[in-house]
């Protein structure tokens, strides 16, 4: 009883207002993986046979686009929808290393938008992929994807893009987070024609290059998670029922607000030079004075 108290527990402080995104994702991708399984379990136990290839054309994204424009909730429920309990127990486990990372250095909601769009990237590079090269044509149309990873790929590949000499244990080794994420883009190259699931890979891929993009965009000044944000609240703020603040400015806030403005432009450059040094030296490398401020900045994105 004490047990299953701990786990409510620890399941409504992910969901509260300071809980933190990984986790929400991973219990999201749990529940579904459980349910699934448990559906798998009624029909085995009734003496009937679960069709695993019915949920997965209603969960999983299509390859072709006329599918597509019939499913279009797949592009983001084939992103939570797994059935192998080693592939979800991996996904998961890299999901939270490389998340809480991530986490650490840009806050808590950066996290949903690189997870969801890296998965996106990925769905859209297996459409493009399937609709495009020969060798995939007769697949087409009963070929769907499902999976965590394209998510995972784009988590990783931002980790190691913004903190390329960050190091991890891999069992017992010590390697940085550049040399992780190359071994992982290589294995999905190599894989494409070699073991059964080019779609997989293809979409690991899609995911590794919005991650790329996202921390190479997000140094230059680019947030891209900004929108997705932004679209997130209003879509919270209306089921919870909260009204937008509406403001007015007035000449003298008009003022204070370009010079706040102008204060928060200097104090992004400051993170970024920061974001910088870590990159090329290491965390390590960073006073003490430059560690508070990026704790500050973290805390202040959560």
């Amino acid at each position: 009883m004490e047990q299953d108290n701990f786990l409510i527990r620890e399941i409504r402080n992910a969901f509260s207002p300071t809980g933190k995104m990984i986790s929400r994702i991973i219990i999201i991708n749990v529940v579904v993986f459980l349910v699934l399984r448990i559906l798998s379990l009624a029909f085995f136990l009734s003496g009937n046979q679960y069709d695993t290839d019915e949920t997965q054309r209603w969960l999983g994204v299509p390859s072709s686009f006329s599918q597509l424009l019939m499913k279009p909730w797949t592009i983001v429920t084939y992103a939570f929808t797994q059935y192998e309990f080693f592939h979800i127990l991996f996904n998961m486990l890299w999901l939270y290393w490389l998340g809480m990372i991530l986490t650490e250095y840009l806050g808590n909601k950066k996290i949903l938008p690189v997870y969801m769009m890296g998965s996106w990237a990925g769905a859209a590079l297996y459409i493009l992929s399937y609709n495009i090269f020969p060798v995939f044509k007769s697949q087409v149309e009963f070929s769907y994807a499902i999976g965590a990873s394209a998510g995972v790929m784009a988590i990783i590949v931002a980790t190691a893009v913004l903190l390329p000499n960050h190091p991890i244990m891999l069992f017992i080794w010590q390697i940085r987070l550049k040399w992780l994420a190359v071994a992982f883009v290589a294995l999905d190259l190599l894989g494409i024609s070699s073991d059964g699931n080019a779609g997989g890979h293809i979409a690991h891929l899609g995911g590794a290059l919005f991650g790329y993009l996202y921390i190479a965009s997000y140094r230059n000044g680019t947030d891209l998670s900004r929108a997705f944000n932004k679209v997130a609240d209003s879509v919270v703020s209306i089921f919870s029922g909260r009204r937008k603040m509406k403001v007015t400015y007035t000449k003298n806030t008009s003022q204070k607000f370009s010079a706040e403005k102008k204060k928060d432009e200097q104090y992004q450059k400051r993170i970024d030079s920061i974001l910088d040094k870590i990159s090329q030296s290491g965390y390590e490398s960073l006073t003490a004075q430059e560690k508070e401020i990026l704790f500050k900045a973290s805390k202040d994105n959560n």
